[in-house]
């Protein structure tokens, strides 16, 4: 199915019309999915690209972005007698100002993997003398589905499963990053996951506020070379607007449905993102019906933000500022096996990508 999104010769052709509309000097496209970043990575798309046009990180990991505060506190309600903490695959390893969830298993700590939600609302029902806490994180992709169970845990009449919401919106970080002195952005390369879900229109209010192209791409090497070639050509016109380079998954409005469900769960929030800060209405709080399920008011924990690791530059790189390599300890104190920031520990962070394919800079 794949096979024509990886043709040799398609890539080739694209690659040879990047060069041709390429105006010169300094371009930066901004890949704004953590997936983007580790294909990119992968298929060495880097190495195609004329000299001067750069394909830089944004803050597409939602792991990644979330703040040291919440994982503290995830630690803290980890360690509470009679409580499981429950979370998707990468977050076990996420360092804590003192150690991680992994480590915190070791010692004892009931704290479980689960791959959809409703494992969790399965357990819940099983084991009523515990209580369990779902640590909510990721973009709009994964917040559907969260909300489909937190209506299923309702309809149960669930009382022990509880919920951390750390979910992120992607429009208001790339105004953020828009509005930010530290990045220079000529173009985004837009998330397809995400995308499906608020489709291709919902890039607009950027395009137009900030004159800067957002076009919507896939993550196979054609699908993304197809979504650079769009960029580069409208930079080297003048131009901006909205693009769909993805048009098998994504429609122009998304996905109704999953838009609507999110909406009646979840109200926006302003919210605090690993390295670029409190960002207006970007994350999402439960609404007032809900809100009996939010699980830092019912145990009673407060969020307390502690500075990064001692030379870790992840916000630098959720920021599009560095490359992962510029920072000091990439690959030395800081691999996967022993990470010191979240943006080497997560399968979509942008340290793990450049670690894992050495060639991608």
């Amino acid at each position: 199915m794949n096979e024509p999104y990886r043709d040799r010769e398609l890539v080739k052709t694209l690659e040879r019309k990047i060069h041709d509309v390429y105006p010169g000097g300094a371009v930066k496209i901004m890949e704004v999915c953590g997936t983007h970043t580790m294909a990119i990575a992968k298929y060495g798309l880097r190495g195609l690209l004329p000299d001067g046009l750069s394909l830089i990180s944004g803050p597409g990991c939602p792991v990644c972005v979330t703040p040291s505060s919440i994982i503290n506190a995830v630690l803290e309600l980890a360690a509470l007698p009679n409580v499981t903490v429950a979370t998707f695959g990468d977050m076990i390893r996420v360092p804590g100002s003192d150690k991680n969830l992994e480590q915190l298993k070791a010692e004892g700590a009931d704290v479980r993997i689960v791959y959809s939600t409703y494992e969790l609302i399965d357990m819940a029902s099983s084991e009523k003398d515990r209580e369990f806490v779902f640590v909510s994180v990721g973009f709009e992709t994964t917040t559907p589905g969260i909300a489909l169970s937190i209506l299923e845990a309702e309809k149960r009449g669930i009382k022990n499963l509880f919920f951390i919401p750390a979910n992120r919106l992607v429009i208001p970080a790339l105004e953020a990053l828009c509005l930010s002195e530290d990045t220079q952005i000529d173009g985004f390369l837009c998330p397809g996951h995400v995308s499906v879900i608020i489709g291709w229109d919902a890039y607009r209010p950027i395009a137009d506020r900030f004159h800067v192209p957002c076009v919507v791409g896939g993550f196979e090497p054609v699908d993304i070379l197809t979504a650079v070639y769009e960029i580069v050509r409208r930079v080297s016109k003048g131009e901006a607007g909205v693009a769909n380079a993805y048009k098998r998954a994504v429609s122009e409005k998304g996905n109704a449905r999953a838009l609507e469900v999110m909406e009646r769960v979840f109200e926006p929030a302003d919210a605090a993102w690993r390295g670029i800060g409190t960002i207006p209405e970007s994350g999402l709080k439960l609404r007032d019906e809900f809100a009996h399920l939010e699980a830092l008011s019912h145990f009673g924990v407060h969020l307390i933000e502690s500075p990064d690791p001692k030379g870790c530059r992840c916000g630098d790189v959720l920021k599009g500022v560095i490359i992962p390599p510029e920072c000091a300890l990439f690959g030395k104190r800081c691999t996967p096996e022993n990470p010191v920031g979240p943006c080497m520990v997560s399968s979509e962070g942008s340290c793990a990508a450049y670690y894992k394919y050495p060639k991608s800079e």
